[in-house]
């Protein structure tokens, strides 16, 4: 199998169309149709960025077509009998994560574990609350026309006549329309 054929079944594999591929790693979208066509080889960095989109390819397999093109999922075993078995050890870090606190902490999320109204935690602030009443503005303007106006203003142009219509495009050309 060519490198360019090994190229078109890692985007097969990827589940990607070409176009979608080649913004995936981003490249160029003519090169991906130059490489899967046999036109031009992969440069090296090409394939890195295959490799480091895709790191469950395997190098050789990408570079030369030997082996796998994947990275088995299960270990290797060994054959040593006689080795005991590992057992894993957790080493503490020097801050519990969340998840250790609520689990070691009995009253978390309880109402007695809330402060009691009135004690503070020196940690905290009061925040007074906000007066709204003097955020209000006094001398704004009405944003509504009101009826009487609204009236007006369509009798008003119940009287004018179009003359001409005039459409200006983007292009600098423009249409006039006269009824």
């Amino acid at each position: 199998m060519s490198l360019n054929e090994r190229i078109s079944k890692v985007i097969e594999y990827s589940g990607f169309t070409p176009s979608e591929f080649a913004d995936e790693i981003d490249v160029q979208r003519s090169s991906i149709s130059h490489i899967t066509s046999g036109r031009n080889k992969p440069s090296l960095e090409f394939i890195i960025k295959i490799k480091s989109r895709f790191p469950e390819i395997l190098w050789d397999w990408l570079v030369t077509g030997e082996g796998d093109m994947l990275k088995s999922e299960l270990p290797e075993v060994t054959e040593d009998l006689e080795e005991e078995p590992k057992v894993e050890k957790t080493v503490p870090t020097s801050l519990p994560d969340l998840f250790m606190m609520m689990n070691n902490d009995d009253d978390f999320g309880s109402e007695e574990a809330q402060p009691e109204p009135g004690k503070q935690n020196p940690a905290e602030s009061f925040i007074r609350d906000h007066d709204t009443s003097s955020d209000k503005i006094s001398n704004s303007q009405r944003l509504e026309n009101s009826n009487d106006q609204i009236i007006n203003q369509a009798i008003g142009n119940q009287n004018n006549k179009i003359k001409r219509i005039v459409i200006f495009y983007e292009n600098g050309k423009f249409e006039s329309f006269e009824p």
